[in-house]
């Protein structure tokens, strides 16, 4: 379980197959991007549409401006999040006022541009206004933090995420696609919300984090286990799982397609997408005094047939 939360022991046996800007703070800062160019005697100017992409670009936080695009006396520009944030230009330090600069936001309507993620591998173009939306759903965007056990802003490709997991959050990592894990817990009626810690399996290449939660549904104590897919929904679909509780003769299943990690663990618990099992169903597959979780999920992780 995460630090903040009760003692926990999980186990596995047997198979294992964009920028906030501080007020007084802001500075301009040279984009890596922009190139300056020796003057050949030729005429100044925009004279491409790199120039003017250029121009979009807030000096603050380097990201594309959007209408509406703000600038100082001077004419020098930034987008509407950061001029909320300063009181000077971050270029000229004059005082700002709340002046529109309608030329350029004209101009950039009629643009195309390249979608922010490029140097991820996204080489679509959009409009100027579709940009933001496509953005906003672009399947090489960064995937954030699987970890349900802290609010972690970290966020990156799969490869980045993983190192991380196990550097940062000391993620247990597990080869293959059948597994036995079991969860311990002493005085368990003391626990009303809990996350245990994080389990990836790597099966067929990807990779599948297991999650394990303490929650009450309703009034009813109750715990869930799910998986959740690190990548795209649209690989994820190509999987199943299943996962299985039981005890004293009975048993408990759960069939299910992997969530993609571009849905929050929160979401998917909230969504009740995984095995659901009541308290003192879970107490009776423990055995005993009933006084100790000691429940065992066994699980197994399926391509589906094209």
């Amino acid at each position: 379980m995460i630090p903040g939360c009760s003692t926990y022991e999980a186990i596995i046996e047997g198979r294992s197959a964009e920028n906030d800007v501080a007020t007084e703070s802001i500075e301009f800062r040279a984009s890596p991007h922009r190139k300056i160019l020796p003057y050949n005697g030729a005429k100044r100017g925009v004279t491409s549409n790199t120039a003017v992409h250029e121009l979009l670009e807030c000096p603050v936080c380097m990201n594309v401006m959007y209408p509406p695009i703000h600038q100082c006396p001077n004419g020098h520009t930034l987008c509407s999040k950061c001029q909320s944030k300063v009181r000077c230009c971050p270029i000229c330090r004059h005082e700002l006022g709340n002046i529109r600069c309608l030329a350029l936001e004209r101009v950039a309507e009629s643009l195309e541009l390249p979608c922010k993620y490029q140097v991820l591998g996204c080489q679509d173009i959009f409009p100027y206004h579709g940009r933001l939306r496509h953005e906003q759903n672009c399947r090489f965007r960064p995937y954030k933090c699987p970890y349900a056990g802290a609010d972690c802003p970290v966020s990156g490709s799969i490869p980045f995420l993983m190192d991380h997991l196990k550097r940062d959050h000391n993620v247990d990592m597990h080869d293959g696609c059948t597994f036995n894990h079991r969860y311990v817990k002493s005085n368990p009626q003391d626990v009303e919300n809990a996350t245990w810690m994080l389990t990836v399996f790597n099966c067929y290449g990807y990779q599948f984090c297991l999650h394990f939660e303490a929650f009450n549904l309703g009034m009813a104590p109750v715990y869930m286990a799910f998986i959740r897919f690190m990548g795209d929904d649209h690989d994820a679909r190509k999987f199943s799982y299943s996962l299985e509780v039981g005890g004293n003769g009975r048993k408990m299943t759960w069939q299910g397609v992997p969530r993609s990690i571009r849905d929050s663990h929160t979401k998917v618990r909230d969504s009740m997408d995984g095995l659901i099992i009541q308290r003192s169903m879970a107490l009776f597959f423990s055995g005993g005094s009933r006084q100790e979780l000691k429940l065992k999920v066994a699980g197994r992780i399926w391509k589906e047939d094209a």
